[in-house]
């Protein structure tokens, strides 16, 4: 059974995360300016999958569960990726990631049992936080380890991406990120028992 059109894009994405990840520890500074164009091209298909899903009707149980997969998976390479070049705390990371997939994978459950959990405005906002984080971490970086762009651009990051700003917008996107997996938990509990209740049933 060929996959629609959202669910290729949706493929797409996740078929462009190891090469992102590979380009961007790449030695050529070239690579690693490509790494961050696949990146921004992956998260555009990510708009644009919803978008064709919604307006074609190619809405699908598969897709509602391997959507929200692939963005995890993508922005979860970033921030690991993060750890490794010394932008991040492996601890924040492990927070970050462990959270956004338990919750993923609780809202896909939810939706393949027909029972659809919201996404809240605060949940939006921490993913919005999340981006912001990625896409200046990135940027940083690729900027730094290409001599030209670091000669035209090195001193507006040394005045606005400092250490500690870098530092402080982790721990923010940290705790931001925490506290919208527990206010998820307590917000939909009656659902999520409802759907363990219906598992364990289902398992005897």
């Amino acid at each position: 059974m060929l996959l629609s059109p959202p669910n290729q894009l949706t493929l797409l994405r996740i078929l462009l995360t190891p090469v992102f990840v590979v380009l961007l520890f790449s030695e050529s500074h070239v690579n690693k300016q490509i790494a961050l164009i696949i990146f921004i091209v992956a998260a555009i298909t990510d708009w644009y999958d919803g978008y064709v899903a919604r307006r074609w009707g190619y809405i699908t149980r598969w897709g509602k569960f391997l959507d929200p997969l692939a963005d995890k998976v993508l922005t979860s390479a970033a921030f690991i990726s993060f750890v490794t070049i010394g932008y991040a705390e492996a601890w924040m990371v492990w927070i970050i990631v462990m959270r956004d997939f338990l919750v993923t994978g609780l809202r896909s459950y939810a939706e393949y049992k027909n029972t659809p959990i919201d996404t809240s405005m605060f949940a939006k906002t921490k993913t919005l936080i999340q981006l912001v984080v990625i896409y200046l971490f990135l940027t940083r970086y690729i900027v730094y380890a290409s001599p030209d762009l670091s000669l035209r651009f090195g001193p507006l990051f040394d005045t606005f991406a400092t250490p500690h700003i870098m530092a402080m917008l982790m721990l923010i996107a940290t705790l931001l990120t925490a506290l919208t997996g527990i206010l998820y938990g307590v917000s939909n509990w009656n659902i999520l028992q409802k759907l363990f209740s219906e598992a364990n049933n289902g398992t005897e």
